[in-house]
């Protein structure tokens, strides 16, 4: 199979449950979805430039950053063609892979593939503009390896998030993360909201490359 790789590189994992763990990253080209707040919109579109890898190729650069952990991103990483192909070939090694992933992607002909592979699934609110595209019959396919992720704006999408995290119990099912969007709510009212809803089992999340590097600089 051949993939469209935007980008690759080793860094910290800014977000997520290896954060500020080093990582080897895979961004792919292109996105079914057109977030409001989206930072990585340049690997987006149909005409970003891209180099085409093999599974093969794409496993051997993994094996020579010498790091266990790898972070498969984009755009959306599951619209490339044959990425079960891909994720069967890494399950084989000795590394633990984390998937993001926008929630509009049905996840049933992914999940299983291997021990080593787990998902971050974007739950987008309506500060997106994406909503309406959510696939909640993904979270039955979730386990307590995954993580259900929320980027807020307002306290408005802080109520819609907790809705969705009652309705569907994901406290119970997966690890439950709140971001905001950087720069336009204070992280500290998502906490002083977290407090007020009693919300015990959700981690409020910041992006930790933002603070260390330039929030628009790329390969980190």
């Amino acid at each position: 199979m051949e993939y469209k790789v935007v980008e690759k590189f080793v860094s910290i994992n800014g977000e997520g449950q290896c954060a500020g763990e080093l990582a080897a990253f895979v961004r792919f080209q292109g996105c079914n979805l057109n977030c409001s707040y989206c930072d990585t919109s340049w690997a987006n579109e149909k005409d970003a430039p891209y180099q085409v890898m093999t599974e093969e190729e794409i496993c051997s650069w993994i094996q020579q950053q010498n790091v266990t952990n790898v972070t498969l991103t984009g755009g959306e990483p599951l619209l490339q063609p044959g990425m079960d192909v891909l994720l069967k070939c890494l399950s084989r090694e000795n590394l633990r892979i984390e998937i993001e992933t926008n929630g509009s992607v049905g996840l049933a002909g992914f999940v299983g593939i291997g021990e080593n592979i787990r998902f971050t699934m974007d739950y987008k609110l309506n500060v997106s503009g994406m909503t309406e595209h959510m696939c909640v019959d993904n979270f039955a396919l979730l386990s307590k390896k995954d993580t259900v992720k929320f980027v807020s704006g307002s306290l408005d999408d802080l109520e819609q998030a907790r809705e969705i995290i009652e309705k569907y119990h994901l406290t119970e099912v997966c690890k439950v993360y709140i971001s905001p969007v950087f720069g336009q709510i204070d992280p500290a009212d998502i906490v002083d909201y977290m407090i007020e809803h009693h919300q015990n089992g959700v981690r409020l999340q910041l992006q930790l490359h933002k603070f260390i590097w330039d929030p628009q600089r790329r390969g980190v």
